[in-house]
């Protein structure tokens, strides 16, 4: 992947390690023991398998953005959480739950330590189960916005990460050479480009937003969730998707596609995308970015000025969030580029 511009994009979810890939290796292994489940885990998973099989939002939300961010602070701080197989007889050895504890387990070891290669392709095979699943399967769950967000998010760092990983071949071992050739497919661009595409279409989002317009549909009224029994995660990933489509567009350099793949949402207006302060600031950021890249600088600050408004109105109600930092780095980076732009519009 060819970089044509310095732009740090780097950073998902909450905080990311700088831990060097063998101490994040050396500290899994410390006093590691994935088979161990202590009681507050096994009470965490249970409860959380619990309210997914009774469509509880609510209560997944906060298990999801409290619990587990607790329970990492307290008995996970460098280490992993306990494996898969170590949990999965807690829950009925249910194939969904465990590839969404999976997705959960994984975006922790990216966040405190630093993944091995193998952890990389790992994850990536337990997105494309995941992904398979929504798209051909039967999924008959509601999720809170935030997590649905955060897959998506996740999904396209841990695509970035791997590549500016694989592009650092001086100090790759013969094995990890061998395991990259085997596993060429891994994060391939157009797999990712794949799955992103395929959950807009599946989704029908594009249809069901061109029907609200026309007032047959209530996407953005209900934030995008089902109160008819049904399940609001194919939807919510086929509408988040189209931002994710923009990033991976904007990462290479198709400014022009990223732009083309968002209008089906008008960001003039509250949407489901404000729903969630990460996906708001990650879309107009990006939007700005591409406008910025291709010249439309009145376009990009009118964005920049819009988002950093709201980020100056509302940071102060998310500081316990583990979003925070990411918050604060993207605020700094968009006064950067709203600098620049204005360098360039005044010259």
């Amino acid at each position: 992947m060819s970089a044509t511009y310095d732009y740090d994009d780097t950073t998902g979810g909450a905080g990311r390690s700088n831990y060097d890939e063998q101490s994040g290796f050396q500290r899994q292994e410390l006093g590691y023991d994935p088979n161990y489940v202590p009681d507050s885990v096994k009470s965490f998973v249970v409860h959380l398998y619990r309210h997914i099989r009774e469509k509880n939002v609510y209560e997944i939300h906060q298990m999801y953005e409290t619990s587990f961010q607790t329970l990492s602070e307290r008995l996970f701080k460098e280490t992993p959480w306990p494996s898969v197989d170590a949990v999965a007889h807690y829950v009925d050895n249910d194939h969904v739950f465990c590839l969404l504890y999976r997705e959960m387990w994984f975006r922790h070891l990216y966040a405190r330590l630093s993944p091995t290669l193998k952890q990389r392709i790992d994850s990536w095979d337990n997105y494309c189960s995941l992904f398979q699943v929504v798209l051909h399967g039967v999924v008959n769950m509601q999720l809170p916005n935030q997590w649905l967000w955060d897959m998506v998010d996740e999904f396209v760092y841990q695509f970035q990460s791997f590549c500016q990983y694989r592009a650092k071949m001086k100090n790759k071992s013969e094995q990890e050479i061998a395991l990259l050739r085997q596993n060429d497919q891994a994060w391939n661009v157009y797999g990712v480009l794949n799955f992103l595409q395929a959950l807009v279409e599946k989704s029908s989002i594009i249809e069901i937003l061109e029907r609200e317009k026309e007032g047959l549909e209530q996407f953005t009224a209900t934030d995008g969730y089902d109160y008819s029994g049904g399940s609001n995660v194919l939807k919510v990933l086929g509408y988040f998707s189209m931002v994710g489509l923009l990033r991976v567009h904007c990462l290479l350099g198709d400014y022009h596609t990223g732009l083309k793949c968002l209008l089906p949402i008008d960001i003039s207006q509250q949407g489901v995308y404000t729903s969630v302060i990460g996906s708001h600031i990650t879309t107009i950021y990006h939007y700005g970015f591409a406008n910025l890249m291709l010249r439309r600088y009145v376009d990009a600050i009118h964005e920049f000025n819009k988002i950093l408004l709201y980020i100056y109105k509302t940071k102060q109600y998310h500081q316990q969030s583990p979003q925070y930092e990411q918050i604060l780095k993207k605020n700094e980076q968009m006064y950067a580029l709203l600098a620049f732009v204005f360098h360039f519009v005044l010259k």
